[in-house]
Formats: C-alpha cells, sequence, structure tokens
C-alpha cells in the first residue's frame, strides 16, 4: 500500500478517534444535566406527537432521522469492499446518530472501487428518485424548523436540557461528517473531481444534498475487468460487509 495513502488513512483514523472520543466525554460528562421531563419528550416525539413541543425541536427530532438516510446512499455501496458491517452501523445511527456513526468511519478502509452486481439495496440507495425524496424531507424540515420555531425557548432548552444540546451537537456532527465517504463514492463513481469534493466539503448538509442529487449512477464492475495492478492491491474490496 501507498505509504502516503496509508498515513493519510491512519491521520484520518486517529483523528475520527480522538472525536468520537471527546464528543462522548462532553456528552455525558460536560453537557446540561438531563431535564426531568427528557423521557416524555423523546416518547412524544417518537410517536409524532407534537402538540406543545417547539416547531424547532420537533423538526431537529425528525432531521436526524433524514441525516442517517443520506449515509445510507454512501455506507451500502461502501459496505460491499468492507469487513464491517455497514448496514449495522448504519441502523445503529438511527438511534445513536454520530456514536454509531463514528466507529465505522474510524475503522473502514480505503475503498475507491465497486465491484460486482449492484443488489436491490445498493439500487435503491443509488436511485436519484431515493436522493430527491430525501432532499425533499431534509429541506422541508429544516425551512419549517427554522421559520416556525421559538429560537428563545430553543436556547434556553439548549442550556439547560441534555438531549437537546447533545441532539443539536450530534446534527452539526452528522452534517459535517459525509467528506469522509465522499471522497471514495466520487471514485467509484469516476467523478475525479477535486473541486466537487471541496465544494461539498465546505457546505454541510447542503453539500451532501446536492451530490447525492447529481452524482453519476454506481457502475457495476466485474472483477476480471479491473486492472490485474489494482486486482492484486491491499486496496482492492472484497465481495463482504454490504
Amino acid at each position: 500500500m501507498n505509504s502516503t495513502l496509508l498515513n493519510s488513512s491512519l491521520l484520518r483514523s486517529v483523528f475520527l478517534g480522538l472525536l468520537w472520543i471527546a464528543f462522548g466525554t462532553y456528552a455525558f460528562v460536560f453537557a446540561p444535566p438531563d431535564s426531568p421531563d427528557t423521557l416524555d419528550l423523546i416518547i412524544n416525539l417518537s410517536s409524532g406527537k407534537f402538540e406543545g413541543v417547539n416547531p424547532l425541536v420537533a423538526n431537529l427530532f425528525n432531521i436526524m432521522g433524514v441525516l442517517p438516510l443520506m449515509y445510507c446512499c454512501l455506507l451500502y455501496c461502501d459496505g460491499r469492499g468492507q469487513k464491517l458491517p455497514a448496514w449495522a452501523f448504519s441502523a445503529g445511527s438511527f438511534a445513536l446518530g454520530a456514536f454509531a456513526l463514528l466507529p465505522y468511519l474510524i475503522l473502514r478502509r480505503d475503498n475507491p472501487t465497486f465491484v460486482g452486481k449492484k443488489n436491490w439495496v445498493i439500487k435503491l440507495w443509488d436511485s436519484k428518485i431515493t436522493a430527491s425524496l430525501i432532499a425533499v424531507a431534509a429541506l422541508s424540515l429544516l425551512f419549517l424548523g427554522l421559520t416556525r420555531g421559538d429560537w428563545a425557548d430553543f436556547a434556553m432548552q439548549w442550556r439547560s436540557s441534555r438531549f437537546i444540546h447533545v441532539m443539536s451537537l450530534d446534527f452539526c456532527m452528522l452534517s459535517c461528517l459525509f467528506p469522509t465517504l465522499i471522497k471514495d463514492d466520487m471514485s467509484r463513481r469516476g467523478w475525479e473531481d477535486d473541486r466537487v469534493f471541496v465544494a461539498v466539503s465546505l457546505i454541510p448538509l447542503f453539500g451532501p444534498l446536492v451530490y447525492l442529487l447529481l452524482r453519476p449512477s454506481l457502475p457495476e464492475t466485474l472483477p476480471e475487468t479491473l486492472p490485474e495492478t489494482l486486482a492484486e492491491s491491499p486496496l482492492a474490496p472484497n465481495s463482504g460487509g454490504t
């Protein structure tokens, strides 16, 4: 393996590992204490009972269910070349957000190729229709939260409720972690344009949404069509881990 690539991957894993530890430590040690009504709030939000709940909080909670869908569009094809079960981390992110996703990002290896045929799961997450529905949902929730929310009340809850505080930070974390997967996703699609990667990286949430809408379809590559040097490389993906 190229030493520069190895060093880059190692540095990325170390950085993400430290970020995971720091985020977890802050969330459970330094964040505001739990509010007495936190459990009731979570139950109401989970069951769609938003009456009396600040629309900013309600829509933030809902968009935390949309962000993992955006990651699904990247994780399932990336998982084809990993020893890790991408689906498990993807499922965990719906409940635990970045706490569940970061271990995958830390332990995964660079995977710039896709080998084999697309199964129905990968076709689903590769679909432009799926990307469009996710974009509509994300932008609608963001618009409703920003325009109908009570910002003064949210600021007060952010300072006094661990749930609201950590959920807000988790939203920021998930919005900013997409570049760790997008570079390889672009390579798998033959889209080698550093300007696209930089633009997506510099615009959290909106950049990845536009990327999912515009990216080329994932090509199917049979093992025998790969260059011999790549097939023998440690970077050559195996068939498991999806």
